[in-house]
Parts: C-alpha cells; sequence; structure tokens
C-alpha cells in the first residue's frame, strides 16, 4: 500500500487495524450475506474469516490475523453477539491485544476507544470526568463533561476495550458491574444516565501471571465470558506467526530489504521453546528455566533487532550474530539466576549441536 508520506496514515509509524486492514474488511463487507447482530459492520462467520483468514467468492484471500486454533476465536466472538462482555486471559505475549484490537475493528469499524488499565487508572477513566475550569464557571453541564472511552462506545454502540484489566485497583473495576449488567452509565450530577446503543459491548484483556495483584470480584467476572489464549502449540505455527509480523512490523518501519531467514527464525522459536518448556525438543535433556516468559512477541523482537542490526551493521543477510545480542537479553532478565540458567543451556545444548556453532560462536561473544 502507498500513501502521500506527507498525510494520512503514511506518517504514522502503527495504523490502527481498521485503517491497515481497510480493504480487507471492506471486500469482507461486500461479500458477507450473513446475519449481523445489531449494530454490527459484518457477520460472526466474516469477522471469524478476518481474523483466521481465508478465500472469499471472488478469488481474493484474507490475511490471517491469529494462528491457533478457530474454535477459540468462533467462541470470543459468539459472546460479544450475547450480553456478556469478553475477556482474554493469558501468558505474555499471546496476542491478548491483538485479538481484542482486530475484533474491534471488525465487529464496530473503531478500535479506538481504549482504556489502559494501570495500578493508577481511576474511575473517570471508565465513568467520565469533567473541564474543571467549565465546571466551576458554568456547574455541571453536558458541556462541561468529558466522555470517557467506554462512554463514547454506549453512546454509539461500539466495541470498548480495557486492556489489563486485573492492573486495575478492584474499586476502579467494580464501576463495570453497572455497565457490563444494566447497560447504562448513571451521571447523578445532571439527574441522567447514558443508556447504551446496539451493538455496544466490552473486550478485556488480563495477563494470568498477575493473578493476585487486583482479583475480579465474582460479581464482575461472571459479566465476562473468558477465552484463555494459549501459547502456540507448534514450533511452525511460532515460526509462522514470527515470520509475519516481522515482515509487517519492517515494512512499517521501512527498514532497508533484508530477508528474514527462516532458518534463524527457527532457531530462536526453538531457544526459547525449550527454554519455557524445561526440556529440549528431542525429550532428552532437561532444562532450568528462566524468569522472563520468553513469548512470541519477544522472539518477534529478536527478530526485528537482528534485521535492523542486519540492514544497517551487517551484509543485509540475517545471521547468528545479528540476534545472539537480542536473544541473550531477552533470557538474562535476571543477571544472577538467569545468567546461569542461560550458561547451562548454551553449554550443554547449543554447543553440542554442529549445525548451531556459529550461534554459540556469537551467544559467548555476547554473553
Amino acid at each position: 500500500m502507498t500513501s502521500d508520506p506527507s498525510s494520512g496514515t503514511g506518517r504514522v509509524l502503527r495504523p490502527h487495524a481498521e485503517q491497515q486492514y481497510a480493504d480487507e474488511l471492506a471486500r469482507l463487507a461486500e461479500h458477507d450475506d450473513r446475519p449481523r447482530p445489531p449494530g454490527w459492520r459484518l457477520s460472526p462467520w466474516a469477522v471469524t474469516t478476518y481474523l483466521m483468514g481465508g478465500e472469499l467468492p471472488d478469488g481474493s484471500t484474507i490475511t490471517p490475523k491469529y494462528v491457533g486454533a478457530r474454535r477459540l476465536m468462533e467462541v470470543a466472538v459468539a459472546t460479544l453477539a450475547t450480553d456478556r462482555a469478553l475477556l482474554l486471559l493469558g501468558v505474555p505475549g499471546t496476542a491478548k491485544t491483538w485479538v481484542s484490537e482486530h475484533l474491534a475493528a471488525a465487529v464496530s469499524g473503531d478500535s479506538t476507544l481504549l482504556v489502559q488499565g494501570t495500578a493508577g487508572t481511576a474511575e473517570e477513566a471508565i465513568r467520565y470526568g469533567w473541564n474543571y475550569a467549565r465546571l466551576l464557571a458554568e456547574g455541571p453541564s453536558e458541556k462541561a463533561l468529558v466522555e470517557s472511552p467506554m462512554m463514547r462506545a454506549m453512546r454509539r454502540g461500539s466495541v470498548a476495550r480495557i486492556e489489563e484489566l486485573t492492573r486495575m485497583p478492584s474499586d476502579v473495576q467494580d464501576t463495570l458491574i453497572t455497565i457490563l449488567s444494566e447497560k447504562t452509565l448513571p451521571v447523578p450530577e445532571l439527574n441522567t444516565e447514558v443508556q447504551a446503543a446496539k451493538g455496544f459491548t466490552v473486550i478485556a484483556t488480563a495477563n494470568d501471571r498477575d493473578r493476585g495483584v487486583n482479583e475480579l470480584s465474582s460479581a464482575l467476572r461472571r459479566r465476562f465470558n473468558t477465552v484463555v489464549l494459549p501459547l502456540p502449540e507448534t514450533a511452525e505455527d511460532e515460526v509462522e506467526i514470527v515470520s509475519r509480523r516481522v515482515e509487517q512490523i519492517g515494512a512499517a518501519l521501512e527498514l532497508p530489504e533484508t530477508p528474514a531467514g527462516l532458518d534463524e527464525i527457527r532457531r530462536v522459536v526453538t531457544v526459547f521453546r525449550e527454554l519455557r518448556a524445561g526440556v529440549t525438543g528431542d525429550g532428552r535433556t532437561k532444562l532450568k528455566s528462566p524468569s522472563g516468559t520468553l513469548s512470541t512477541a519477544e522472539a518477534i523482537s529478536v527478530i526485528t533487532n537482528g534485521l535492523a542490526l542486519a540492514a544497517h551493521f551487517g551484509d543485509g543477510v540475517l545471521r547468528a550474530p545479528d540476534v545472539a545480542g537480542g536473544i541473550v537479553g531477552a533470557v538474562v532478565q535476571d543477571p544472577v539466576s538467569d545468567r546461569v540458567v542461560w550458561q547451562e543451556y548454551l553449554e550443554t545444548v547449543v554447543r553440542e549441536r554442529p549445525e548451531w556453532h556459529d550461534f554459540y560462536r556469537a551467544c559467548r561473544e555476547v554473553s
């Protein structure tokens, strides 16, 4: 896709999903003759096809956005067609945010109605705030009201997204209960309320490593249908995900043309999967696992960084020295315990693989 670099998405580092894939969404809408829930841009079948990829009747192709079990995406999409909200749960790097964004783009054509959950998130981020200069001058009024993304989603009948729900304080989380159960947002200062238009729903994400930080109350959890996104089931699935995302990121960053060799991608994926599992791929050698998650997202980061090194400081071909520094940095999060884990893996596994000697030497130089 070519764009005018002086305007539009050409100057944007990362366009929103509905901008980047506008052509695919338009083609799906054109061929989508299935029933659509009220307020939806596409039918549930078309939303799932947008996520999983497929071929349209005119022979054109929809690229996959998610690589994994189709049934998971069908359950997620079906949830959004009911009166329950959707909670995407999983370890870091399992594409929760990615899936959330693309679901919102396909369902309502707008993925930007986002609340970022943190320990400092206040109720106003979910309910509404006030323009205090106007409030002091005029008193409470519609013009002094500052809408939250949640309120805008309710008015428009769109999808509201909440990132890292369990990072929010419990009392802030519970402001969602009335919104999700009654589909209304009371504004007592104005003696009124905002009622959700048809099509309104909520997609939240949560990191299951954060359990115990701010657990959801049972009342709030009942309002969500939880879909757990797992790590890629097979190495080939993970290689496919990394390859596709690296290509997309490289194009967005306008990196010089550098082929991302599948051999190097497979090697990084293999290292991450073995250290995550605590055992080598053949099951013969048990390993210690480091403190980090070694997720697919981190593998993508390692390869992307390697491509930048190869393009700007190498010969334009991704090689072992280009990924060595990134992979060591990803594994060794704790300088004490993780370094021991990494050195043991290097000496007992990497060193014993003849086809990995270049990788072994490169990692030894930066370890």
